[in-house]
């Protein structure tokens, strides 16, 4: 057994049950993508029958995510990114972003969906500078020791963390255990490491006061199929993690402020919080 496979094993010892729906193959699905069962495109069918918004939601993040690595990395001179919570990779990801700009620049991607991270290997063999790990991102211990992260990331340069739209699968702070660590906790572990310079980027589901109940009724459902809790939260509720940050232009802002282009009327979005944040 090699690192990488020991690193692992607790993981990816149970097998992929396709009966039960994963927020990264359901954000697959909302994204045309191909790599999801029935069961996760029956999750976000409902979940968009309550809020038909969700599929164009899910897109826009994808527009905001490209927009915010392609400046890290022609503006800021970032080369190194850690995504957490990365999802199936798909057109548009935070490597093909980052490389087509500077194609020396590593990317590490981290999830817990084995379905994700398989087809992230597959997608990323012949590429030296991009991996995936099987890791859980409410572990930062064993994220941080991972063989691929270890091995990838240079925690003297910039580094960016990269969070997009996950944190609001994780409430806030309970036990003491790494499966109820909170997003404050989550963010100051991954900062602890980064060198000076480094960038902490967020996107986070927001309420939606045009439609409270509707998103209500998809959150609850969504949460009962794939066992994994929705958490909308303000601007408000988001600052605080970013004590001890340098919080860049336009702010903790609706991504809709970041990028002007995505409020289209033809096509609403439910709200969703962005942030860019160096760490002096």
């Amino acid at each position: 057994m090699d690192s990488i496979d020991a690193a692992e094993l607790a993981l990816s010892l149970p097998e992929v049950d396709p009966t039960r729906p994963s927020p990264a193959r359901i954000y697959d699905f909302w994204l045309g993508g191909s790599q999801n069962f029935e069961a996760d495109r029956e999750a976000g069918r409902r979940a968009a029958g309550s809020m038909p918004s969700l599929p164009a939601s899910a897109q826009a993040n994808r527009v905001f995510l490209r927009h915010v690595v392609e400046n890290l990395v022609a503006e800021r001179g970032i080369k190194q990114f850690l995504d957490l919570g990365s999802g199936v990779p798909t057109v548009g990801n935070v490597h093909e972003v980052a490389q087509a700009v500077d194609p020396d620049a590593t990317v590490v991607y981290i999830d817990i969906d084995p379905v994700a991270i398989a087809h992230a290997r597959a997608l990323l063999a012949d590429n030296p500078t991009a991996h995936a790990a099987l890791a859980d991102l409410r572990d930062p211990d064993v994220v941080l020791n991972h063989p691929l992260v270890r091995d990838s990331i240079d925690w003297t340069e910039p580094v960016a963390i990269l969070l997009f739209s996950v944190l609001h699968f994780i409430p806030d702070t309970g036990p003491a255990t790494a499966a109820t660590t909170g997003p404050d906790q989550i963010i100051r572990a991954f900062m602890h490491p980064c060198a000076p310079g480094s960038y902490l980027t967020i996107s986070h589901g927001a309420p939606d006061d045009a439609a409270p109940q509707a998103q209500k009724d998809a959150a609850r459902d969504y949460a009962k199929r794939t066992g994994v809790p929705v958490v909308p939260r303000t601007a408000e509720q988001i600052t605080p993690w970013l004590t001890g940050l340098e919080v860049q232009p336009p702010g903790v802002s609706d991504i809709r402020v970041w990028l002007p282009e995505l409020d289209d009327t033809d096509k609403p979005i439910v709200p969703f919080i962005g942030v860019l944040a160096r760490k002096p």
